[in-house]
């Protein structure tokens, strides 16, 4: 090949270009391409057509079949859907390039700037299969050998740019280097263009293009002007990314990848990691392409602890400004991380280089997303109209956890190519605009669920890629305002004012609160409510309307022996335990009168939740809808657990019993009641307590700031939490003293740790997280247990038991899920059938051919038919049988390669839901936040202003009562977010005690000792207890639905 190259200078210049792995070469080596064809670059498509139609060059036709065959769909019309468009395209990143593609298959004339003049990002990007297929076909991999040839689907963002920059100047794009665009210049008359300002000054052909289209792709901190911009603000997130080099040993490759683990979901490998070495994470992620690249999230406290940050600095961009990070110290705490994860197989570990020479390693903060309010506008002076659209991170900043960046910023780059192509064919730019706002609506809930499941057919029409599409849900009259005519002088942006001062849809006026109480309540005798605070002192209405809402709960004959403060305290007690309402003052409160704002604001509660419940006498069969329904199914989930655990810890032989069921009515009235007012303190700093600030824990009172761990200090969210029946105190799970437990000494408290220094290999590997399974071994006996009672079992029932895989199908996400998936396959037949059955407990080893590089004729198209082809469940069990022979595995590399890679998609898939959740859950903490301080001023302003206007009062009480009413709505989505979170740890409990078992199961019997078979039962007793945990989840899963399914039919009927 190299003799036939040297003969003619094209087709050296062509392999140069080919395998250049600079920015600098692969436009040095495209010149060269172009002089000796005796073409100019930046030619458009047909030039794509001259350099096809000259280099007669063997090596070249692989990729222009590819070529042609994307360019040949017919939604290009052969390149002339767009030739009389002319568009600029600012920024070089992958989705500028992806749309300048697509813009030029189109056959307009694309213009591309980019400030910088190199390629340095190392940090690799997760890619959804649609992207794959679609960097497949343009011919990725003769560009890159090694694309997606691992089991994770990932490519370095230099990687991806370089083998998008080489299609793009292929297919005649115009590139200029070096240039920022600062600026649009508009027509300064009748019959003139648009233009654009750069810096420095730009050569003369490009200070004199005139373009109607301009597609901004130059990050989130550049947006045209016009654009509104929406934070969406999350609680304090530092990630930290490295890049390590990767030298390709045959050590190296055998390193399995770490698709995600979560603290979330997976608390002991964190705590581990804290114990071994004082790093405090929240998740971590490792992939492997040119370099070895880490990126995890940090806890600010554990930074200062250890050094990283000098000092605590309320503003986030001083807190991680170059002034207040110590390099080294940041390089000792990725390094160490990294090495902890990996188990120190990496060897030791080099920092790969950035674009100015240093280590390659940076904390960046991720609290604020930003989002763009809008996607695209339109722009026209002296008649002459410039469509802007937005792609890529200024258009929404992605959540990198998610791995969500570069597939939806494709999606945007062809939803924005396509909305040039309508542009071109002559529609209306008040039509454009709603299209393309239809679709942008749809980008930020797109999944690889829920789009298309062939991604071969995916292509420029939104069709092919959005199942159930409504291209009209933005109308016309909707987009008016994104359509500017600047011949005056340029008007204030709408949509910049928030509507705070709007009234809130559903809210209740005290009139109205007041109507529905007394209609709720009349009928009971003693009950007659005029206001809010005596006519409630006896506690008989507030019974009265429990009983309305549920009944058979505490019937009116009950109450006759009862107390004001023992029925007020009873009653309040069943609305948070049966209907989800939680307190906001004590009983005592309510009986003395002294807090008619908390009572109103407590009441509000039960009207919104369940004012649109049918009024009647008659006994409620289902839970009630609404508002609280997933809070009250979270405390119920809780209590259940709870007991489910006792029972498990008693030493019960009836394992298989079911949990207790849940009583209807508490057990026992409150032993204790608090004194009048106790509910305006907060119960662990002592400070004020105003009614939105109110976080009640089994009657006390707290700040949700002040609701921490005992012992490391994190927020504690609904569900995520106990109070140890010792001490008192409140933990998270991960730092739940157990029983017997002795406090760690001092030396090893994370508080006095150190990071270890490059050169100390002291450090012990802990638990290794979810990574690949075949790398796991058999347990390691633990000590001798107690005694206890043993259950006997044959090897066929344990390997059923093991086996059990009990998830729910949540019939609310849509679309509906395929039949089977792979994911118990790739399980069962790797991560348990390599060890057992003969096989040897080492892991085998992974194929040399994913890490080496495919000729130009690799049969690329048959792989990728491998990979997309859904396994059927006859062969699902085929494979199956297959993979516990011993041995058969090894010599059937492909199935291995796709159920390794099934395998990580599944943890990937985990991963990312739980990234998700953790992201909402911090958003809706500062959301909580700004709501508190909002309610504190209203508040204020309503107990201190009593010679305000009774008008004045009365919008201060409706403002307020709007407030309550998003913070329980906030409070509700809290506990749905939770009650998920259970399914995920839950699920990955019975997961690694399955392969636990498993361990003990593959060995003889004869050679197990006393201890392991004691292991053996403790291993078994705790995949019962999960067993029996996740079947009481699904349980109350299941009576949710029902009870939503009625509500739903009530309300039809």
């Amino acid at each position: 090949m190299a003799s036939t190259a040297s003969t003619n200078p094209a087709h050296a210049h062509f392999e140069s270009f080919v395998q250049a792995q600079l920015c600098r070469d692969v436009l040095s080596s495209f010149q060269g391409l172009c002089e000796a064809l005796g073409l100019e670059p930046g030619g458009g498509l047909p030039q794509y057509h001259k350099i096809k139609a000259q280099l007669n060059y063997w090596s070249a036709k692989s990729l222009w079949a590819k070529l042609d065959k994307r360019a040949s769909q017919p939604v290009y019309q052969q390149g002339q859907a767009c030739a009389n468009t002319k568009c600029l395209v600012v920024g070089a990143g992958p989705c500028g390039l992806r749309t300048a593609v697509e813009l030029a298959l189109l056959g307009a004339r694309v213009v591309l700037v980019e400030k910088r003049t190199k390629f340095s990002r190392h940090n690799v990007l997760h890619l959804w299969p649609f992207t794959i297929h679609d960097l497949r076909a343009l011919g990725a991999k003769k560009f890159y050998g090694r694309f997606c040839t691992g089991t994770l689907d990932h490519i370095s963002i230099r990687q991806l740019q370089l083998l998008l920059l080489k299609v793009a100047l292929l297919l005649g794009v115009e590139i200029h280097w070096g240039i920022a665009f600062t600026g649009l210049q508009p027509p300064p008359r009748k019959g003139s263009g648009w233009h654009a300002q750069f810096q420095p000054s730009p050569p003369a052909q490009l200070a004199n293009y005139e373009f109607d289209v301009l597609i901004s792709a130059a990050g989130g901190k550049f947006v045209p002007e016009g654009f509104t911009i929406r934070e969406m603000r999350g609680k304090l997130a530092i990630g930290i990314t490295v890049n390590f080099v990767n030298g390709r040993t045959v050590e190296e490759t055998q390193v399995p990848e770490i698709s995600g683990v979560a603290r979330i979901y997976n608390q002991k490998f964190f705590q581990s990691l804290l114990k071994a070495t004082g790093i405090d994470l929240e998740n971590i992620v490792y992939y492997k392409d040119d370099t070895h690249y880490f990126v995890m999230t940090a806890k600010k406290q554990c930074l200062l602890r250890l050094g990283v940050l000098l000092q605590d600095l309320p503003e986030t961009d001083q807190l991680l400004g170059s002034a207040n990070v110590v390099p080294e110290a940041l390089q000792r705490f990725a390094r160490a991380a990294a090495d902890f994860a990996t188990h120190g197989k990496l060897g030791n570990l080099e920092f790969a280089r950035d674009a100015r020479g240093r280590p390659d390693v940076a904390a960046f903060d991720f609290t604020s997303m930003m989002r763009a309010e809008s996607s695209a506008r339109v722009q026209e002076k002296h008649g002459a109209r410039l469509l802007l659209g937005l792609v890529g991170d200024c258009l929404v900043e992605p959540f990198w956890p998610l791995g969500t960046g570069v597939a939806r910023g494709f999606l945007a780059a062809f939803d924005a190519a396509w909305m040039v192509k309508q542009w071109a064919k002559g529609a209306g730019p008040l039509e454009v605009l709603a299209e393309r706002e239809s679709l942008y609506q749809l980008l930020s809930q797109t999944s690889p669920e829920n789009m298309h499941r062939n991604v071969a057919q995916y292509g420029l029409d939104p069709a092919t890629r959005y199942p159930n599409l409504n291209l009209r849900a933005v109308t016309p009259n909707q987009v008016q305002d994104l359509y500017d005519v600047v011949d005056k002088e340029h008007v204030q942006r709408k949509g910049d004012k928030t509507d705070s001062g709007k009234a809130a849809t559903g809210s209740a006026g005290t009139e109205e609160l007041l109507r529905w109480c007394q209609k709720q309540t009349a009928g009971f005798p003693g009950v007659h409510v005029t206001d809010f605070s005596s006519s409630w002192a006896d506690g008989r209405a507030l019974c009265a309307l429990v009983h309305r809402l549920q009944p058979g709960l505490l019937e009116p004959s009950e109450l006759q022996g009862m107390g004001a403060l023992e029925a007020t305290a009873w009653a309040l007690k069943v609305a948070e335990q049966e209907l989800g309402v939680t307190p906001v003052l004590s009983a005592q409160a309510v009986v003395v009168g002294s807090d008619p704002l908390g009572l109103i604001a407590y009441l509000s509660h039960f009207h919104s939740a369940f004012k649109n419940m049918p009024h009647s006498s008659g006994p409620v069969s289902q839970a009630p809808s609404g508002t609280p329904n997933a809070i009250l199914f979270l405390g119920k989930l809780q209590r259940t657990l709870q007991r489910t655990r006792a029972k498990v810890e008693a030493e019960t032989p009836r394992t298989e019993e079911p949990p207790v069921s849940e009583p209807s009515v508490p057990p026992s009235l409150p032993s204790e009641h608090q004194e009048a007012g106790a509910e305006d303190l907060c119960e662990l700093c002592g400070k004020h307590l105003y009614i939105l600030e109110r976080f009640c824990v089994d009657g006390h009172f707290f700040h949700r700031g002040c609701f921490r761990c005992h012992t490391c200090e994190v927020t504690l969210w609904p569900g995520g939490y106990r109070q140890h029946p010792g001490d008192g105190h409140f933990y998270c799970l991960q730092h739940l003293p157990q029983e017997g437990q002795k406090e760690a000494d001092s030396d090893g408290s994370p508080e006095n740790q150190e990071l270890p220094t490059p050169d100390d290999h002291s450090m012990q590997p802990g638990p290794s997280p979810p990574v690949s399974p075949v790398e796991r071994v058999s347990p390691v006996p633990s000590p001798s247990q107690p005694t206890r009672r043993l259950i006997r079992l044959s090897s066929l029932e344990r390997l059923r038991l093991s086996s059990l895989a009990i998830i729910p199908d949540p019939g609310t996400e849509p679309p509906p899920k395929p039949p089977r998936s792979c994911s118990a396959l790739a399980r069962q037949a790797l991560e348990g059938s390599f060890v057992g059955w003969g096989v040897p407990v080492q892991a085998p080893q992974v194929p040399e051919a994913t890490e080496v590089e495919e000729s130009p004729f690799s049969s690329e198209e048959e792989e990728e038919e491998e990979e997309e082809m859904p396994l059927e469940p006859d062969l699902e069990q085929t494979l199956l049988t297959i993979a516990k022979n011993s041995g058969t595995m090894t010599k059937y590399p492909t199935w291995y390669r796709t159920l390794m890679r099934r395998a990580k998609e599944e943890e990937m898939k985990r991963f990312c839901k739980a990234q998700a959740i953790q992201r909402r859950l911090h958003e809706i903490e500062a959301a909580m936040r700004d709501l508190e301080t909002e309610g504190t001023k209203l508040e204020l302003a309503l107990r201190r202003q009593s010679s305000s206007p009774e008008q004045q009062k009365k919008l201060w009480l409706e403002q307020l009562l709007q407030l309550i009413q998003k913070k329980n709505s906030l409070v509700s989505e809290e506990a749905e977010l939770m009650i998920t979170v259970q399914e995920l740890d839950l699920e990955e409990k019975q997961w690694q005690l399955d392969q636990e078992l498993r361990g003990y199961m593959n060995r003889e019997e004869t050679l197990k000792t006393e201890a392991d078979r004691q292991s053996e039962d403790r291993v078994l007793r705790k995949l019962l207890d999960v067993v029996n945990q996740r079947d009481a989840l699904i349980r109350f899963q299941e009576e949710r639905r029902l009870s939503e399914m009625a509500s739903e039919t009530g309300a039809q009927g």
